[in-house]
């Protein structure tokens, strides 16, 4: 027997990819959705994002984002060090909490921070940024075997399945199989306005990554975010697929990503 499940990295408030990567999802037949935080930030109408994850009961946990918004923090506990990075990340963060409902909240608030899952005879773990930090970032370039091995360990799974970085990657361990979704917020700094979904394809004991490709409609997106009047550094992003900022955690083989 074969089971997919649908894992979608952080969402930022792009209701018009969730969308789009639910339908994709649905279409393949795959009806376990999963989403591993950070439902709001850097783009519009955070709230249009709930309807749609409570519509097709996709099982959420918390992301930084999630936990700040939630517990009305000072900050979104992103993880940057960089005072250009953080500028931008505050104007996304109390735009999000500021349009945010209260109920949301109260249900953002409530996630837990990482779920373990069993698909057939795999045991899954999903988290946010790491399994032991919220907002660690976990790129391909900079995590090496022996610091992915214990986790597997740690906490007694197969695969591990994170987000955060914004970019997708994966790796097989002699341990386990480690993974990074990807995120449907923004594109990953590779000059294209695609974003990604990825789909896990279990039979028994083997675990399959798919990375789906999602098209969406970018333009309308950016049409949103200037209505908003969001930093046109962040609608710059959406139009071309190149990031405008948070570059300074980019490491920098993956800030060389797509300009070959």
């Amino acid at each position: 027997m074969t089971t997919q499940i649908a894992l979608f990295g952080g969402v930022y408030s792009n209701y018009l990819a969730l969308d789009a990567a639910i339908t994709d999802a649905c279409t393949r037949g795959i009806s376990d959705l999963y989403c591993l935080g950070d439902l709001g930030a850097f783009g519009p109408f955070p709230d249009r994002i709930f309807p749609l994850l409570q519509r097709h009961n996709v099982q959420c946990i918390q992301g930084n984002y999630d936990d700040s918004i939630g517990n009305d923090l000072d900050n979104c506990q992103c993880g940057y060090t960089d005072e250009r990075d953080n500028y931008y990340a505050n104007i996304s963060y109390q735009y999000t909490q500021q349009h945010t409902s209260a109920d949301n909240k109260v249900f953002l608030r409530q996630l837990p921070r990482t779920r373990i899952i069993q698909v057939e005879q795999t045991q899954i773990l999903l988290c946010h940024g790491s399994p032991r930090k919220l907002n660690e970032f976990l790129w391909e370039s900079t995590s090496p075997d022996h610091f992915l091995e214990p986790f597997f360990s740690q906490h007694a799974v197969d695969v591990i399945a994170v987000t955060h970085t914004g970019i997708k990657w994966q790796r097989q361990l002699p341990s386990g199989l480690f993974v990074n979704v990807g995120v449907l917020g923004r594109p990953e700094n590779d000059g294209t306005t695609n974003v990604w979904y990825t789909i896990l394809e279990v039979s028994g004991s083997k675990t399959a990554v798919e990375f789906v490709p999602i098209e969406y409609d970018y333009q309308q997106l950016a049409q949103d975010m200037q209505n908003e009047q969001l930093p046109r550094e962040f609608i710059d992003t959406i139009n071309t697929g190149w990031w405008t900022t948070c570059l300074e955690v980019l490491p920098q083989k993956e800030r060389t990503i797509g300009k070959h």
